[in-house]
């Protein structure tokens, strides 16, 4: 069973940046699709980043060009880089992992992250 691990949360003032990490176990993460997933209270869960295994990125309107998914392959992880942080961004944040061979797929406990002044 393939264990993630989001950290990085917290409290950060419009404008600020924050950086969340998503560790993962196992031997097969080069393979994973990698997502991060944001859901703040009483709305939908709402998909905010993908990175392929081959790190083609991609991103929805509401993030693009504030928010940047990477990862290292060395370390198991998966970051997204948060910038211009506004308060709509306030959620709780989760990585996905898809492994597309073993048509598995993993989910994090999830970070807070709140925008606020």
């Amino acid at each position: 069973q393939v264990q993630l691990v989001e950290s990085g949360g917290g409290l950060v003032q419009p404008g600020g940046s924050l950086r969340l990490s998503c560790a993962a176990s196992g031997s097969r993460f080069s393979r994973y699709r990698m997502r991060w997933y944001r859901q703040a209270p009483g709305k939908q869960r709402e998909l905010v980043a993908t990175i392929t295994s081959v790190s083609i990125t991609d991103y929805p309107d509401s993030v693009k060009g504030r928010f940047t998914i990477f990862r290292d392959n060395a370390k198991n992880t998966v970051y997204l880089q948060m910038n211009s942080l506004k308060p709509e961004d306030t959620a709780v944040y989760s990585c996905n992992a898809y492994d597309s061979t073993l048509l598995l797929e993993y989910w994090g406990k999830g970070t807070p992250v709140t925008v606020s002044s």
